[in-house]
């Protein structure tokens, strides 16, 4: 009973706190004032539910979703913050498969794909600049490298099992 009370406990508590200074009027945190620092808030109830509660898979949901409150807060404010979307929460979801296999001992495989599908996409221009001082026949790999990408994911869809 005590484990079902950790993530609504968080969220009230978040949300209350929010609540009241917004409407006290402190402005010293006005630019917290927004909707992601709710993202923020509800991943961290997610994130006190995996951890307190011993409920792992709240790990996952709990890293993405504040990680995107956190990317909204930081991108454009902050110059060394990528303002790549879909990058960051790439990222933040292979944080979340990393964490969330440090309990479960489950989902490296996955933490590591998407480490590496963040990369490229957080440094596709800087890849894509290094591949252009290689020869020509890695050119042609790195234009169809999304095929390549979709091959292996169906391999890995319809391989059997020994």
């Amino acid at each position: 009973m005590k484990n079902q009370r950790i993530f609504p406990g968080i969220i009230l508590v978040g949300f209350g706190a929010f609540l009241f200074l917004q409407q006290s009027g402190f402005t010293v945190l006005q630019t917290l004032y927004s909707w992601p620092t709710l993202l923020i808030i509800i991943g961290l109830a997610f994130l006190g539910q995996g951890y307190s509660a011993n409920d792992h898979e709240s790990i996952l949901p709990g890293v993405i979703i504040a990680g995107f409150g956190l990317h909204y807060h930081l991108a454009g404010k902050i110059l060394i913050w990528p303002n790549n979307t879909i990058g960051m929460l790439v990222l933040f979801i292979s944080i979340g498969y990393f964490l969330r296999f440090q309990k479960t001992n489950n989902g490296l495989f996955q933490a590591f794909l998407f480490l590496v599908l963040a990369l490229l996409l957080l440094f596709y221009d800087k890849v894509a600049e290094y591949l252009g001082f290689l020869q020509n026949g890695l050119s042609i790999v790195w234009k169809f490298w999304p095929a390549i990408i979709i091959l292996i994911g169906l391999f890995l869809l319809f391989k059997r099992k020994k």
